[in-house]
């Protein structure tokens, strides 16, 4: 549910300048060796650790893996990089060629590749925690604002969206085996709460089969922090503060665990964020409450989507959904700034 011209979208583009500034968004981000000794982040003792940034998923990838064999870090970092390269050709709905445009477009696939049996299922899944408040059959909804937004926003009317919400159901969706079906007209689906996640658990697994353990992998702030950066402990991870003008709201200490924020701030359709890419896809509005939510949890998949469903909840729902997820903890910053944490959420 991110534009693909915005931090967090699908499309490859030139990234602009908010891109520019994705390192400030994450302290542990790997784009240079140097910079990272600057922050902190690696101890100067022993070998640098190999760090590769590039342009997919329409955001900046930052991947820092440390082993002792640099020349063996360094192969398996670009083979991290095509296979989430390839991921996207297969997945994104920006691109015409993708198994997603061809379902929107023709509404069935009859041999969908596993990876997005896999993400529909997990989707699914986590629509039912929700009670339908995540759905990536959405995209009818996002549609209609998005073409409404300009200089100054025409706030979709009350039948407009209701029109809209004919075309979306989780119901309508039919997955049976490797088929895939859209039942109700102008159903069209999106990926962008669940898929740059499951994109980066991928790369994640490539890191990990070749041997290495000590990875930070991110993507427009979805990431996993695997084992340590080095000898001086976990990953240091920042959480963006939600309004212009400041940088930094909190930070906190990261191993083994995967992080996903969400926020009105990422694509607001309006100048006081009110109404932004996170719609309910029961109201075909956007929740009043928070201004961002992140989300740590097992995989990067399931902290991306659960991040959009708690913007959708509120922090009070979402607090009590996430209480009663194994490995799953949330930060949640409402619009007048205040902060609701689980029980377990790490606090530096």
């Amino acid at each position: 549910m991110r534009d693909p011209n915005e931090s967090g979208g699908w499309r490859l583009a030139r990234p602009d300048r908010r891109d520019r500034r994705a390192m400030l968004r994450i302290l542990a981000v790997g784009g240079a060796a140097g910079v990272a000794w600057k922050l902190g982040l690696f101890s100067r003792d022993g070998a640098g650790p190999v760090t590769r940034t590039r342009v997919l998923l329409g955001t900046w990838i930052h991947l820092t893996v440390l082993g002792e064999d640099r020349d063996e870090a360094a192969a398996a970092a670009e083979a991290t990089l095509e296979r989430m390269a390839t991921l996207e050709r297969q997945l994104s709905r920006y691109r015409a060629d993708s198994e997603v445009s061809q379902l929107n477009r023709t509404g069935r696939l009859d041999q969908a590749s596993p990876e997005l049996v896999a993400l529909l299922t997990l989707a699914s899944r986590i629509s039912d925690l929700g009670d339908g408040a995540f759905d990536v059959t959405i995209q009818p909804v996002v549609d209609l604002y998005r073409d409404r937004r300009g200089d100054q926003l025409e706030a979709p009317r009350p039948g407009e969206i209701e029109r809209a919400l004919d075309s979306v159901g989780r119901r309508a969706l039919s997955l049976q085996g490797r088929s895939i079906a859209l039942l109700r007209d102008g159903m069209s689906i999106t990926l962008d709460g669940i898929g740059k996640g499951y994109i980066v658990d991928r790369g994640v697994e490539i890191l990990r089969s070749r041997g290495f353990g000590d990875v930070f992998v991110e993507a427009g702030g979805d990431l996993v922090a695997s084992g340590d950066k080095g000898t001086d402990g976990a990953w240091r991870v920042g959480i963006r503060h939600p309004r212009p003008g400041l940088t930094l709201h909190s930070s906190f200490h990261a191993r083994d665990v995967a992080v996903a924020t969400s926020g009105d701030y990422m694509q607001p359709f309006t100048d006081d964020y009110r109404q932004h890419h996170i719609l309910d896809p029961r109201s075909g509005r956007s929740s009043p409450e928070l201004a961002s939510s992140t989300v740590l949890a097992p995989d990067a998949a399931t902290a991306d989507a659960l991040a959009t469903l708690t913007m959708v909840l509120g922090p009070a729902r979402g607090q009590e959904l996430l209480e009663g997820l194994s490995g799953v903890e949330g930060c949640f910053i409402a619009k007048d700034l205040q902060v609701t944490r689980t029980t377990g959420f790490p606090v530096a």
